[in-house]
């Protein structure tokens, strides 16, 4: 049989590593033991774990020596520390220093069972995700959703992206638009060359057209020497126009001609340059409107509206809303490196009741900031609640430091397991589901806070 995983045992006292080991052993972990700090850093060193439960108080170096020196390597082993003084700075620092958990001597083995259970999967998640992050990082962004408006535009982008033609994409602020133009680009047959993205609203009036088309030394003030536009780079390629609606009247003559004669010319220059560059551009603005008020030029919308794709906003395919979220939580995990946690079906029902008015972007704030909050745990309702973590910023800042740790580690159990059986309607086999704890353990716990 395979084991669940591999642990060091780093305990100075013989009795109880032994009776570790046994334990763990027969609970189907691979398990060697240390019975000091440079014992356990040699065997660090000869093989990989994926967890060490160690001892604060070890001989030669202690267990806080060990830790600074396991943090330092690239992918370490999680660390659960043991001590006898459960409020004491030391078991804080090693927190500090990177363990995952720590346990008061004399350690309860339903306790340790479960944190070690909860430790080896966090490591193996950390991994998945780690490969996930390489793998996103050598392609392109991704579309997620599978609902009916979302297959007719994959199915629109397919049909353009082989096509040379301009295309203007349409649709609310944060609703993908960015992401449609890549995928695109990435579909066409300009997939190997340049995609340049520009953002027409970013970029003060006054620098961007030689943002756009360049300069030559000495066109003025500061033009030291000759600088090529973002046109000109994406030669070849493919150039991604986002929020066109704001330019200027004088950049839109200049962007019209662009599109009509294939050429441009650098400020200071009256030379033209020929230019092969497809143009995908986006606006979340109504630029029919925009043409009738005048802000907009009429001859260069119809050059851009080619073919033009509609982005539906977030609200017009909640169906898709849990494929979604499991990937921008995935996503938001791999870049803060933190473990990927599960989203709880209140939290969810929670998300599907809300109207997302900044879509898909103002979904993964929402959940980049749940993740926080959550501490890479179970997403509970409160967490994805507008104004989550807003309310302080250390919320257990009110708890009095004379408390003590231990107490201190009272309450927050009782608080969480009061919230685990609000959020299952007092269903406690599912109160301890969301806890990531046997039913036992929970039973235990509701009479040493008298919940029964």
């Amino acid at each position: 049989m395979r084991p669940r995983g591999s642990v060091l045992v780093a305990e100075d006292e013989a009795q109880a590593r032994e009776s570790l080991r046994a334990l763990l052993e027969d609970e189907g972990y691979e398990v060697l033991t240390a019975a000091d700090g440079e014992e356990t850093l040699r065997l660090l060193a000869e093989r990989t774990f994926d967890a060490v439960l160690l001892d604060i108080r070890l001989p030669g170096k202690d267990g806080l020596d060990v830790l600074r020196q396991l943090q330092a390597q690239p992918s370490p082993p999680v660390v659960l520390v043991m001590t006898a003084y459960g409020s004491s700075a030391v078991a804080i620092e090693a927190m500090a220093l990177g363990a995952f958990d720590y346990l008061i001597k004399p350690v309860h083995f339903d306790e340790l069972r479960i944190q070690l259970a909860r430790a080896v999967e966090n490591r193996r998640r950390m991994e998945e995700l780690e490969a996930y992050r390489l793998e996103a990082a050598s392609h392109p962004a991704e579309m997620v959703g599978r609902s009916p408006a979302m297959q007719r535009l994959y199915k629109l982008i397919g049909q353009v992206a082989p096509a040379e033609s301009t295309v203007l994409i349409l649709g609310e602020s944060g609703a993908g638009k960015e992401l449609v133009a890549e995928a695109i680009h990435a579909h066409s047959r300009r997939a190997g060359r340049r995609l340049v993205k520009v953002n027409c609203a970013g970029i003060p009036e006054t620098l961007l057209e030689a943002e756009l088309f360049g300069y030559e030394r000495g066109a003025f003030t500061g033009a030291l020497q000759r600088r090529i536009g973002k046109f000109e780079f994406a030669n070849g390629g493919t150039i991604f126009l986002d929020e066109i609606g704001e330019l200027s009247p004088a950049t839109q003559a200049k962007l019209l001609r662009v599109l009509q004669d294939h050429t441009i010319e650098r400020l200071g220059s009256n030379t033209p340059i020929p230019l092969d560059v497809r143009v995908l551009a986006a606006t979340h603005q109504d630029l029919e409107r925009a043409v009738g008020e005048g802000r907009f030029r009429e001859d260069l919308y119809y050059r851009l509206k080619v073919v033009i794709l509609r982005v539906p906003p977030l609200r017009e395919r909640m169906e898709d809303l849990p494929e979604l979220a499991e990937f921008l939580l995935r996503r938001c995990a791999a870049r803060l490196k933190l473990p990927l946690p599960a989203l709880a079906p209140e939290a969810l029902t929670a998300l599907r009741a809300r109207s997302w008015p900044g879509n898909v972007r103002e979904l993964e704030h929402c959940l980049e900031r749940a993740l926080v909050l959550s501490r890479g745990g179970l997403i509970l309702p409160e967490h994805v609640e507008e104004g989550a973590g807003l309310r302080s910023a250390d919320p257990f800042s009110t708890i009095p430091l004379d408390e003590g740790m231990h107490e201190a580690v009272r309450k927050l159990e009782r608080s969480m397991i009061v919230r685990a059986l609000q959020a299952s309607g007092g269903n406690r086999t599912r109160a301890a589901e969301l806890l990531k704890i046997n039913r036992r353990l929970l039973y235990d716990k509701l009479r040493e806070f008298g919940l029964e």
